[in-house]
C-alpha cells in the first residue's frame, strides 16, 4: 500500500501563483509515485484577491486537491493549523505559495523522515527574500533559540515534512493563537536539517510585514514559553537593588558633604527609569493574562467559510 503525502500551502494573495505551485508539485509527486500518493490541501487566509476562486478551479480539475476558505485573515500559522485538521496523510508536507519553497526537494523531505527523524526542516543556503525578511527571520531564530530552547544549529523554516504522530500531537492544542514551530519543538527534539536551494518569489511581495512579524513573535513567547516572566522579574530585583544602592551612594555623599545639595535631576531620571520599568513588567504580566481570558472564552484558532472538494475522490494522481 503506498504512503499518503499530504502537502499543506497557506495562501494569500496568490491568485496568480498557486496554480504553477501545483504543476511543480504534480510534477514532482510523478517521480515518487510508485511509492506514494499525495493530495494538496489549500487554505486560503482571506486574500482580498482572487486566489479562493483560483483555488476553486484547481479543485474542480483536480481531485485530490481540498480548498478550504477562512472566514477573515487570521495568519499563516492558523491557516497551517485549518490545513492540518482536513489531511488523511502518513506524512504532512508544509510549503509556501509563492514558489520559493522548491517542490523538487519534497523527496528529500520525505527520505529524512524514512530515515528516523520526526521533523525535517528545509535550510536554504542562499536565501531570495529582501533585507527585511531576513533581518526577520534572524530576529526569529534567535527568539527560537532563546525562548524556546531551539538548537543553535537547526534551520527552521516554512518548507518542511513531519510524520502523522506530530500532526496528531499538534491538533491537540486547541486554543487560540497558534505557533506552529512551538508546537513542533514541543512534541519532538528528534529534528534534522535537509539543504535545499531557494528560488525566487513568482509575483507580488511577501505579506509579512512589520506588525504581523512583531505579532508572531509575540504568539510565540507567550504561548509557549515563561522566560519573559522570569526576564521581568530579574529586571525588577536589578532595578530594586540600583535604587537600593544609589541611596546608600547619596546619603554617604550628603554625610561626607553636607553642603552638596541632593540632584533634583538624578531623582527624576531614577523615578523615571524604574517608573518604566514597572510599566513594561505589568504590560508583559497583562499580556499573559489578557491572552488567557481569550483562551478561556473559547476564542477560535480560525473559522472557515467554505470548504471545496472534488467528489471524484479517486486515488490516481
Amino acid at each position: 500500500m503506498k504512503k499518503l503525502i499530504s502537502i499543506v500551502i497557506p495562501c494569500y494573495r496568490s491568485e496568480t501563483m498557486i496554480a504553477g505551485v501545483v504543476e511543480d508539485i504534480d510534477r514532482e509527486m510523478k517521480k515518487l509515485e510508485e511509492r506514494y500518493r499525495y493530495e494538496i490541501v489549500l487554505v486560503n487566509d482571506s486574500s482580498p484577491d482572487g486566489t479562493f476562486e483560483a483555488i476553486r478551479r484547481l479543485c474542480q480539475e483536480k481531485p485530490y486537491i481540498t480548498g478550504v476558505n477562512l472566514a477573515r485573515n487570521f495568519g499563516q500559522h492558523a491557516a497551517l493549523m485549518a490545513g492540518f485538521r482536513q489531511i488523511k496523510g502518513d506524512y504532512l508536507v508544509c510549503m509556501d505559495d509563492d514558489g520559493q519553497t522548491p517542490a523538487a526537494s519534497i523527496g528529500d523531505l520525505i527520505r529524512g523522515l524514512e530515515e528516523g527523524s520526526d521533523v525535517v526542516y528545509a535550510k536554504y543556503e542562499h536565501k531570495h527574500h529582501n533585507a527585511f525578511r531576513n533581518f526577520g527571520s534572524r530576529i526569529n531564530d534567535w527568539m527560537l533559540c532563546f525562548m524556546l530552547g531551539k538548537p543553535k544549529e537547526l534551520y527552521i523554516s516554512s518548507f518542511f515534512a513531519a510524520k502523522r504522530f506530530i500532526v496528531d500531537e499538534m491538533l491537540r492544542y486547541q486554543n487560540a493563537f497558534p505557533y506552529v514551530i512551538g508546537l513542533v519543538l514541543r512534541a519532538t527534539k528528534n529534528i534534522r536539517n535537509v539543504t535545499v536551494e531557494h528560488h525566487d518569489r513568482r509575483a507580488g511581495e511577501s505579506g509579512y510585514t512589520l506588525g504581523k512579524l512583531f505579532s508572531l513573535w509575540f504568539n510565540g513567547f507567550t504561548s509557549f514559553s515563561e522566560k519573559p516572566l522570569r526576564i521581568a522579574t530579574m529586571v525588577g530585583v536589578g532595578c530594586a537593588a540600583l535604587g537600593f544602592l544609589y541611596g546608600l551612594y547619596t546619603i554617604i555623599k550628603k554625610l561626607v558633604n553636607p553642603l552638596v545639595p541632593v540632584g533634583f535631576s538624578a531623582l527624576m531620571s531614577a523615578i523615571v527609569f524604574i517608573g518604566g520599568m514597572l510599566m513594561l513588567m505589568l504590560g508583559m504580566i497583562g499580556e499573559y493574562v489578557g491572552r488567557m481570558y481569550i483562551c478561556m472564552n473559547n476564542a477560535p484558532q480560525y473559522v472557515i467559510r467554505e470548504i471545496v472538494r472534488n467528489e471524484d475522490d479517486g486515488e490516481e494522481q
